[in-house]
Order: C-alpha cells, then sequence, then structure tokens
C-alpha cells in the first residue's frame, strides 16, 4: 500500500479506528494451555535433522517465541530478544523461535543471521509448533517451566498498544517479569497478555464460494494500491505480489483496509483530490469477502497483467542530482527516526524548479522525505553541531545529517532580508513510496535562490536489522522565463504564544488570512506535530460559502503529505483560508510525549506544537500572492 510527513509535500504504508490502552475494544488474551505440558513438539533443523522441544530446555525455564521476518512488529524486538537471551542464558533459561511461516529453513536461517538471533530458529512451515501452543500472532511468547508446562504466554511487553501503534515509553516487560518470577519461585503475578503482531495463517483454507476469486478481483486492487509498497525492496514489510503472498496476510489485508489504516490516506472529506489512495467501498467489500469465502484463487487466465514499475529518473536526466554525500547507518531498534541531510547546490544564480523527484537509495527504510531549500546557514550550524556531539561515539545511527524530532530543526524565515521578496528558506516537496516524480503546473515553478542548500528530511524506520541509505534528490529546471511562479501560502493556526493546557483532550487552535490577489489552488498540506487529533482547511470566496479543501478526522504525524486538487480551484482576491484543528493534551493520547501531561507552547520541538496550512497556488499574473490579515482593499 503506499505511504509516509511531508510537511513537506509528501509520503510514505491509515480514519483510523484505534483502540486505546485498556479500551473496551481490546480483546480478552488468551489462556490456551496454560498450566498444560507441552511435550509434543518436534523441532527440524537446517539439516533436516527432527528432536524434541525438551532438547531446547533449559534448567530452570525455557521461552518459546513465534516470529516472522515479514512482520514489522516481530522484527522490531529481534534486539530485545537478543538481550533477554544474554540476561538470562546464564540463569538456566534455554530460547528457541519458530517462524510460521511457508519460508523454506534456508531462508529462516538466513534472515535469523541477518537480524543476529543469538538462540535456535527454525521453520514452522507446517504450523505444527503454532498449533500445540495455540499461538496465534507473531510476535508470541510464552514461558514453560522445568516440566515444560506452560506458566505464561503473550506479549513481550507493552511497546506497543495496537497493530503497529507504539506507546511513547516502555513501562511494562511481561516476558521479564514472568521470568523473575518462575526463577524466583513465586507465583507469576500475570499469566496472560494480549500479544500484538502479525496474524498466524493456517495452513490450509477452506474455500466456500467462488463468487469472488484472486486472480480476477483482488488481485487488480493489489496491483493499484498495495505493490507499489509491498514488494521486494520496498517499504512495505511484506510483499504481495503473488496469489499464496495474499493469502498468508489476508486476515492483515482486510483488517487494515476496514480500518482505513491502509492504504495510508488520511483525509476523509474535502474536494476530489488526485492523489487519492482511498479504497472505493466496493473495494473494501470486495477483499473482505474473499477473505471471508477461504481465499479462493480462480482462474490465473483471469488476471490483469503483471504491473510493471519503473526504473532510473521517471521524470527523465535532472540537470541537477544532490546525494547524501555518504551512507548514513540506521540502527535496527528504536523508535523512528527524522534524519536531515544538508546538500549545496553550487548554483551561482537563481533558478526555478518546475519538477523534482526523490530517489530512495535504500527503500525499504525510507518512509518518506521533505524537501526544503535554506539559504540561511542554519541547517548546516545544526550539521556540524550534531558532528561535534557524536565525535568519537560508536552509535547505531550515525553518518552524515542531523537528527531532529519535527521539522528541520528551525522555524523557515518567510523572506530574505538582503533580497525582499525571495525566500530564506521553503518548501520543495516531498516524496513518498508510489510516487514517481512532481511536476509543477505548466508555465510555473519555485524559485531556488542561489548559493542555497537543499535540506532533506528523511523519516527512516526500523526494519530490526541494521541498515544503510543515501538517497538523492533530482531537481529539473525551467527552460524557458516562469510567468507565473508556484506560490505557497502559509497559514498559521498557532502563534508564538499559544498555548495547549494540559489535560485538554479537545482544545481548538484556528488562524487565516485573506488572499492578496487572484489566483489557482493546487495543492493544499496541514502540518501538527504529536497532539495533533484533526485538522481542516477551507477556503471562503468574498461573499461567497466555505469550500472544503481537506478534512482529517484522525491526524496522524508519520503519515502527512501534499493534497492534490483533481479540479484546481480559481480563488478570487479577498478569499479567506483557514485552518481550524483540534489537538488532544490528554493522557489518553498515546502520541503524548509527556507523561503527565503538560503545558504545551509552539515551537519545533517534540513536546512543542505548531499549526500551519501550506497551499499551493498559481497567481494570475505575475507577481506573487500572499494571505493577509485583513480583506484587501
Amino acid at each position: 500500500m503506499s505511504r509516509f510527513v511531508r510537511a513537506l509535500a509528501l509520503v510514505g504504508l491509515v480514519g483510523t479506528l484505534v483502540a486505546v490502552p485498556g479500551s473496551a475494544a481490546d480483546p480478552a488474551p488468551s489462556t490456551d494451555r496454560l498450566n498444560k505440558t507441552i511435550d509434543n513438539v518436534k523441532v527440524t533443523d537446517l539439516e533436516g535433522d527432527t528432536s524434541s522441544l525438551k532438547a531446547y530446555a533449559g534448567k530452570s525455564a525455557t521461552v518459546v517465541v513465534f516470529l516472522s521476518f515479514d512482520c514489522p512488529v516481530s522484527n522490531s524486538y529481534a534486539a530485545t530478544l537478543a538481550d533477554l537471551h544474554k540476561t538470562y542464558k546464564a540463569k538456566g533459561v534455554g530460547f528457541l523461535a519458530f517462524v510460521p511461516t511457508d519460508d523454506v529453513p534456508a531462508t529462516v536461517a538466513k534472515k535469523a543471521t541477518e537480524f543476529k538471533y543469538p538462540f535456535p530458529v527454525v521453520s514452522d512451515s507446517n504450523r505444527a509448533a503454532a498449533e500445540a501452543f495455540k499461538a496465534t500472532v507473531t510476535p508470541e511468547a510464552f514461558v514453560l517451566d522445568s516440566n515444560l508446562v506452560m506458566r505464561y504466554r503473550g506479549r513481550i511487553d507493552n511497546q506497543y498498544y495496537g497493530r503497529l501503534k507504539k506507546n511513547p515509553q516502555v513501562t511494562e516487560h511481561d516476558l521479564k517479569a514472568a521470568l523473575d518470577a518462575l526463577i524466583a519461585g513465586k507465583e507469576i503475578a500475570t499469566t496472560a497478555t494480549r500479544a500484538i503482531g502479525c496474524h498466524i495463517e493456517a495452513k490450509e483454507r477452506k474455500v466456500t464460494s467462488e463468487n469472488v476469486t484472486y486472480h480476477r478481483d483482488v488481485l487488480p486492487i493489489l496491483q493499484k494500491h498495495c505493490q507499489s509498497c509491498h514488494r521486494p525492496g520496498e517499504v512495505g514489510p511484506f510483499a504481495l505480489m503473488t496469489y499464496k503472498q495474499a493469502v498468508n496476510w489476508s486476515a492483515d489485508i482486510v483488517h487494515y483496509t476496514q480500518t482505513r489504516d491502509m492504504p495510508p490516506w488520511k483525509p476523509t472529506g474535502g474536494v476530489e483530490l488526485s492523489n487519492s489512495r482511498a479504497l472505493t467501498i466496493r473495494e473494501l467489500d470486495t477483499l473482505a469477502a474473499w477473505e471471508k469465502a477461504g481465499c479462493p484463487e480462480g482462474d490465473a487466465k483471469d488476471a490483469p497483467p503483471a504491473r510493471k514499475f519503473p526504473n532510473g529518473w521517471q521524470l527523465g536526466e535532472p540537470d541537477l542530482v544532490l546525494t547524501v554525500p555518504d551512507d548514513f547507518h540506521v540502527g535496527a531498534s528504536g523508535k523512528d527516526l527524522f534524519r536531515c541531510f544538508v546538500m549545496p547546490t553550487g548554483l551561482s544564480e537563481d533558478k526555478y524548479v518546475v519538477a523534482y523527484e526523490v530517489r530512495p537509495g535504500n527503500a525499504s527504510v525510507v518512509h518518506h522525505t521533505l524537501n526544503y531549500f535554506d539559504t540561511t546557514g542554519k541547517a548546516k550550524k545544526l550539521e556540524l553541531a550534531e558532528k561535534d556531539r557524536s565525535k568519537g561515539k560508536e552509535e547505531a545511527d550515525r553518518g552524515p545529517g542531523y537528527t531532529v524530532a519535527m521539522g528541520i530543526g528551525f522555524i523557515p524565515l518567510p523572506s530574505d532580508a538582503s533580497r525582499p521578496g525571495v525566500p530564506a528558506v521553503g518548501g520543495l516537496g516531498g516524496w513518498a513510496p508510489g510516487q514517481f516524480g512532481v511536476r509543477f503546473p505548466e508555465g510555473s515553478g519555485t524559485l531556488l535562490p542561489k548559493d542555497s542548500d537543499i535540506v532533506m528530511q528523511v523519516h527512516f524506520h526500523r526494519t530490526g536489522k541494521a541498515e544503510k541509505d543515501r538517497t538523492k534528490i533530482g531537481l529539473y529546471f525551467a527552460k524557458k522565463p516562469v510567468e507565473k511562479p508556484w506560490n505557497t501560502l502559509v497559514i498559521a493556526g498557532m502563534s508564538p504564544l499559544s498555548m495547549i493546557p494540559a489535560n485538554k483532550a479537545d482544545h481548538l487552535q484556528k488562524g487565516g488570512g485573506y488572499l492578496s490577489g487572484d489566483a489557482t489552488v493546487h495543492s493544499v498540506l496541514p502540518h501538527m506535530h504529536l497532539l495533533g487529533k484533526s485538522v481542516k482547511i477551507t477556503m471562503t470566496p468574498p461573499g461567497g460559502d466555505p469550500v472544503v479543501l481537506v478534512d482529517i478526522k484522525h491526524w496522524d504525524y508519520n503519515w502527512q503529505e501534499s493534497y492534490w486538487l483533481a479540479k484546481p480551484i480559481a480563488a478570487k482576491a479577498g478569499a479567506r483560508f483557514e485552518i481550524e484543528a483540534i489537538f488532544d493534551n490528554s493522557a489518553k493520547n498515546p502520541h503524548n510525549p509527556n507523561t503527565p501531561p503538560k503545558l504545551v507552547t509552539f515551537g519545533e520541538q517534540t513536546t512543542n506544537e505548531m499549526l500551519f496550512g501550506f497551499v499551493g497556488v498559481v497567481p494570475a499574473g505575475k507577481e506573487r500572492v500572499r494571505l493577509l490579515p485583513e480583506m484587501p482593499k
């Protein structure tokens, strides 16, 4: 499915029905096989030799965990499980992992090495072990005592409160607590917790109907909406290129599409958008009916031709290619990383950019990018400060650039004081998976000042193993005079004095301005931080009714992008643009960076907030337009 912050113009893999920790929507944890002896499990190693579970048991306890190398939740626990093994091996605890997927033993062994598992990881392709333990998701952990009696089952810790929904902090270490109690000869306080991860598919499915089949009905949907990200080498955690792959992930496909988590598309209202990834009701019903019927394959002759994905620069050879100067190393585990890379353009004169294209060096870790230009030198100073800070340190995340929590580390200036009308810092779009380059409307372009630096904020997500990336951007310059420059209107919804009270779940912020001259609206992009709950941008023509440009009911900082109007709208001078948002600064907001909640003010940091709307327009004349605090005369 496709992807993720482009306040900036973008992205990269979501309204969302989110279960709040401890809510009534959470299913009860399974207690199946608790206090039962698990002694009928066969373990087959890479050489094909078979032994019993007892051969892997520890003297004091045994941890059995079910993993999937296609599941991002499972992969995120690789380092945690390695650390637990290191701690408890000396205490007589044995560790063993089963992989209940169709991967052959050699593939399982290769992946286990890549993720640096220090204990045996074996294939469970026939799902025999999963059936013996009644395991339902990956990762799911089980603790057996010295007699192989199950004493605990469930999650490893509370890193996640929902599928791919992380808590700000890990506060409950359930597997560790169970081991500590068992080793100490004490009762385990909590013997069952709800494991959160990827569903373990049954080995066989019973087909009850062939009214909806994979080749005829489902594959076209996957090709259109999913395969741009869910194919080998791309950011999707698993591939959806074959019937078998679709069957294996059918439960997740239905779950994520029905909750609108996938394809990642946040708008729930507003005008028609040309880059919409939303599924139609018919497509949603088709996927659900197929899974319910047992995932019938149908006739391969009914399948559409395989989708072809382009290679190389999609917009042709760029006039200027800027590349991150060296490999950036992304650590295996931890929170998602936002890294800014500074790339000098070396331009001796101003240029108009009429198109741009971003090419990730490692698409499996690049969630999205936001692209800016900077003439102030502030980004360079931040990069030098980061270099000095990390000098002599061996860190998992290392390489060029500087790390920020939000934005680019400083608030962009509207103009260069030495060059009136020329922005000192400005946006240059962004990239998300599935995007193959952006061209500005015919006859327009965005001004890139001379001697500027391109600052690219890259959102990296972790894969569970160490990765490297060198992303590049290609710029295409105008070959003839640009008569109508691309204009970005900035709607400010917060001021430096704005404050969001602690423990307020529905704090309203809004702001707006009046258009100084006639223009045509082409795109819109709202931007907030982690407390954002909902946001809406409207345009009201002089003497007319408001037009909702975009309405997002469930804001998610990780999924921002520029929304392009399917039919550009002509706006007259005096049109009012307004942004309105609700912020949730309560303890119930799982994204709240403060525990307990604190008073939050405007700013760039994680613990600050902001509210902006970026509206891309082309002026009717040669002069740039802007937003005024009052109706123009």
